[in-house]
């Protein structure tokens, strides 16, 4: 794969992703803390649990970028794990639920809407670290992972897990949406049809 066709496609991604977002900003409390039980998480605890990890990769990204003497390349060679890692991260029809790690898990923390300008900011700082890898080899540059410090991930296979991992979260945040929008539009169809 290109290496510059990759970043690119990141970019895109990660711009709808912002846009996505961004929406969420018009929705009330009511609708961003709603959830189909006490063990689901709601919307602001899914954009919570994406804050969690861009805590970890961001920083570490955007050190390993300053400090690599790496040369950019045309081409970027996925490897084995990033590669599954991120396949694995994609919303799939019969989606694998996967447990978060317990410090990753925001499970009924007392969230504010300000987890969606958190959010939108690390977006944002994607964004330019994206930018910035076009300076450096994005196969040579490695990012330890959150699973152990022995496990590192070559940039690109990071960059891409991390957008694919955003996706995933964000499918579920329409989802939850439907579920807690639909019974408010059958109420209300139903109330209407009541006073005829």
């Amino acid at each position: 794969m290109q290496s510059e066709k990759l970043i690119q496609t990141l970019l895109e991604q990660t711009r709808l992703i912002i846009n996505q977002a961004e929406k969420l900003k018009s929705y009330d409390l009511k609708t961003l803390t709603w959830k189909d039980n006490e063990f689901s998480w709601n919307m602001l605890e899914c954009l919570e649990h994406l804050n969690l990890y861009g805590d970890f990769y961001l920083p570490q990204i955007e050190k390993n970028i300053k400090k690599s003497n790496t040369k950019s390349e045309t081409e970027f060679n996925k490897g084995f794990l990033g590669d599954f890692f991120s396949k694995s991260m994609l919303p799939k029809e019969k989606l694998i639920k996967m447990k978060a790690f317990k410090s990753k898990n925001p499970l009924n923390l007392d969230l504010g809407r300000n987890v969606i300008d958190v959010f939108v900011n690390q977006q944002i700082k994607l964004l330019e670290l994206l930018n910035q890898s076009r300076n450096v080899s994005i196969n040579k540059v490695k990012i330890q992972t959150s699973i152990s410090s022995l496990i590192r991930l070559k940039l690109g296979d990071t960059f891409q897990f991390l957008v694919n991992h955003n996706i995933r979260h964000i499918k579920q945040i329409e989802g939850i949406y439907e579920r807690c929008i639909i019974p408010e539009i059958q109420k209300g169809i139903s109330d209407r049809v009541s006073r005829l």
